[in-house]
């Protein structure tokens, strides 16, 4: 979609992600420390190699990164799509603790990928969508995920060093977007609104939009037709 908008699309993983599904579900261990700026370092390297600044999208803790990328003046324009908290996000929501509670329960999940059951999944990726769809989504994308973003996340604001801040002041940042699945119960709107309230001092151009009837997995599920139009049509104004 974006190829046909004209756009050289670049789809890189997180550092040593396998390439299938099926081999991430068979050696979750290559996941496990990989923390928010390693991730970070290694979108940034590849981003300085690149001929031009492009538009960074991401989703969920690629939300997050996006930011990070963008407080360093690393792309043109950036969607944040459900975006992880950062240092100065303060709200809880309930859903949200319940969604990382099969990582956080476990401190030694800092140092593990840790996978979810089909009824954790459904929880916090896939409420807003059929219980058949839930599963083929679940079948089909569901992997380990690396333990130690979600507790740098979610200890940011005990930790004046922590990995898990984005740098609010650049003034050269590109535009920003965040969009919000109404129905998200791992990023609730009132995380996202928060995150974009702390942009509120920045020059640049911060944007926010609800999309309705949508849950966490609203990039991957039937609908994402509709968050790729919206995350496009931003791009488009700017790049």
């Amino acid at each position: 979609m974006f190829e046909d908008a004209g756009f050289a699309v670049l789809t890189h993983g997180w550092p040593d992600e396998p390439e299938t599904v099926a081999d991430a579900n068979a050696h979750p261990d290559v996941f496990a420390n990989k923390t928010v700026s390693r991730v970070a370092d290694n979108f940034d390297e590849i981003i300085q190699k690149l001929g031009r600044q492009p538009a960074v999208i991401g989703h969920s803790f690629g939300g997050l990164l996006a930011q990070i990328l963008d407080g360093r003046g690393r792309s043109a324009a950036t969607v944040a799509i459900d975006p992880a908290p950062f240092r100065g996000v303060l709200p809880l929501p309930f859903s949200a603790l319940k969604s990382a509670f099969p990582v956080l329960s476990n401190p030694a999940s800092w140092h593990r990928a840790v996978p979810l059951t089909f009824e954790q999944f459904r929880f916090g990726f896939a409420n807003a969508v059929s219980e058949k769809e839930a599963r083929e989504l679940y079948a089909t994308f569901a992997v380990p995920a690396p333990g130690a973003p979600l507790f740098q996340s979610a200890t940011a604001n005990l930790d004046p060093w922590t990995e898990a801040q984005v740098d609010l002041k650049n003034d050269e940042r590109g535009p920003l977007l965040f969009i919000s699945g109404e129905k998200d119960n791992r990023v609730p709107w009132a995380i996202t609104n928060a995150s974009f309230k702390e942009h509120k001092d920045n020059p640049g151009i911060t944007e926010i939009i609800e999309i309705k009837n949508r849950g966490h997995a609203l990039t991957i599920d039937s609908g994402w037709r509709e968050v790729a139009d919206t995350a496009l049509g931003f791009i488009q104004r700017f790049v």
